[in-house]
């Protein structure tokens, strides 16, 4: 059993980031609802708790509260802008609304030392947001940091381990944040750094055995990071009782089928593949609209994925490779914030299909999922892929999507991807890809005149998919797979560079 910090949950847009944080310092978190009862979270075993941020004000008659038992469990607690205006109001301090708000980057001052800034810099650079503010401390507090505009930024109880920070230790913009988050969780809370992917793999493999027996599991793969690693962890747990089935959509990269077959017959993993292309490429025939289209993808892969289920006899389970972000971004975790996008694989089958769901990485982030497949000996270029969407090739296609458009992608794209590699770019870059656009150009091949289409090329830098810049490839690299790929793909006569960052843009064109 791992020892668990807590995060509650009022809404932040941060929250997933403080929680990688806390994983990457090999502490086990969890994000739940910020209204649990203490006795809850007595119940779940916490060694620590953090009160997280909220796009609130503590002033809104609704602003979402905490219940008042939490801070008599003797637990050590930090509190991060909204927490910290919480933890203020509890103990009877003076939290004022924003007549001076902070925001962007800020220097700090210590004027007593604390455990918490333990090796931090006098006048380092931290990230405030926030309009109210804690105006008086309660009593039994102590101020142990101001800000440069001479705001209280971070209190501490004098005998308790109640801690509060106004700005936000766990964005990049806080030069020594995790120095602040590694402080309390070790000088402050006491944990152990007993989260590891070897641990995680071995409870995983218990759990699953305990759960399946002797039954089978069905799985679906799709050639991609997650539900790769997992084909390569059921494995381990229960051997040939669980059944990948691998579902070739037509809206793949050029050779994908066969050389996800064969990656994984080398690691002896027997994969069953079906091709339902045609079905594929017919419902899409002449669908341009981008929504459209993922609604078709989806509900064909549905009844596609029925089909084959039903050709096997005395399948119990399914098991998905849904992560941690998907069931937060699905409105899973928090009660206060909002649903960004409904992921197929959190609850997109349908029931009727009466499979009990088994998802060993529901609480993984897709960096620990990479490491857990390093532990299972998973090979590298799978582990390596950048991310691949739900729809395929569908989403860069744009336009109407048919066959002859697919292998000028497909032939594209290889070119692409195969430089990358080549110059030793590819990982460097989170993800790299090329967009086939619904426009001609003229240009001119062999002294005659052309009138083709234009191909884009995309490569950006992203943690997490939420932001992301785009690469500064050599411009040498981008002249080699321009020239190759107007002379080599026919219907392509002219390529651009997508240099838009995330926001104002979107990672994927559709």
């Amino acid at each position: 059993m791992h020892e668990l910090v807590l995060i509650l949950d009022f809404g932040s847009q941060y929250t997933q980031l403080i929680a990688r944080r806390i994983r990457e310092e090999q502490v086990y978190c969890r994000i739940v609802r910020s209204d649990l009862s203490a006795l809850e979270i007595r119940e779940l075993g916490a060694m620590a708790l953090i009160l997280y941020g909220s796009p609130s004000s503590s002033f809104e008659a609704d602003a979402p509260q905490i219940d008042p038992e939490v801070f008599d469990l003797g637990l050590p607690i930090l509190g991060v802008c909204y927490g910290l205006q919480l933890l203020t109001q509890h103990y009877q301090g003076n939290v004022e609304p924003g007549l001076t708000r902070e925001y962007g980057p800020m220097g700090v001052h210590f004027p007593i030392e604390s455990p918490l800034f333990s090796g931090v810099s006098e006048g380092s650079q931290v990230w405030m947001s926030h309009g109210d503010h804690v105006e008086s401390i309660p009593d039994d507090f102590q101020v142990i940091a101001r800000s440069s505009g001479d705001l209280i930024a971070g209190i501490a109880h004098t005998t308790l381990p109640h801690f509060g920070v106004q700005f936000h230790p766990e964005v990049n913009h806080t030069v020594q944040g995790q120095t602040i988050i590694s402080n309390f969780l070790f000088k402050i809370a006491g944990c152990s750094r007993d989260w590891t992917s070897s641990s995680f793999v071995e409870g995983a493999v218990r759990q699953i055995r305990k759960t399946v027996g002797d039954q089978k599991v069905l799985l679906g793969l799709s050639g991609g990071v997650d539900s790769s690693v997992l084909a390569f962890l059921m494995h381990e747990a229960i051997g040939e009782n669980c059944i990948p089935v691998f579902i070739d959509n037509g809206l793949l990269r050029a050779n994908e089928p066969a050389e996800v077959k064969d990656l994984f017959e080398a690691s002896h993993i027997n994969i069953y593949q079906y091709n339902y292309s045609q079905k594929f490429l017919s419902e899409l025939a002449g669908v341009k609209d981008p929504e459209q289209k993922r609604k078709i993808i989806g509900r064909v892969f549905i009844e596609s994925f029925e089909e084959v289920a039903g050709s096997f006899q005395g399948i119990t389970f399914l098991a998905q490779g849904t992560l941690y972000p998907d069931i937060i971004e699905s409105g899973a975790v928090s009660g206060h914030a909002v649903t960004i996008k409904s992921h197929h694989n959190v609850g997109g089958l349908p029931a009727e299909m009466s499979l009990e769901i088994i998802e060993p990485f529901k609480e993984l982030f897709k960096d620990e999922v990479r490491s857990v497949g390093r532990v299972l000996n998973v090979p590298v270029k799978i582990i390596g892929r950048h991310p691949f969407p739900g729809p395929g090739l569908a989403v860069r296609c744009l336009g109407a999507v048919n066959q002859d458009r697919l292998e000028v992608l497909q032939a594209a794209d290889r070119i692409f991807i195969e430089t990358l590699y080549e110059t030793g770019w590819y990982d460097k870059i989170w993800q790299a890809f090329t967009v086939l656009l619904p426009l001609q150009t003229v240009g001119v091949m062999g002294d005659k005149r052309t009138y083709e289409n234009v191909l884009a090329i995309r490569a950006v830098h992203s943690l997490d998919g939420m932001t992301a810049d785009w690469v500064r490839i050599p411009y040498e690299i981008l002249a080699d797979v321009s020239s190759k790929i107007v002379n080599s793909v026919t219907g392509v006569n002219r390529v651009v560079y997508d240099i838009t960052s995330k926001p104002p843009g979107t990672i994927e064109w559709e």
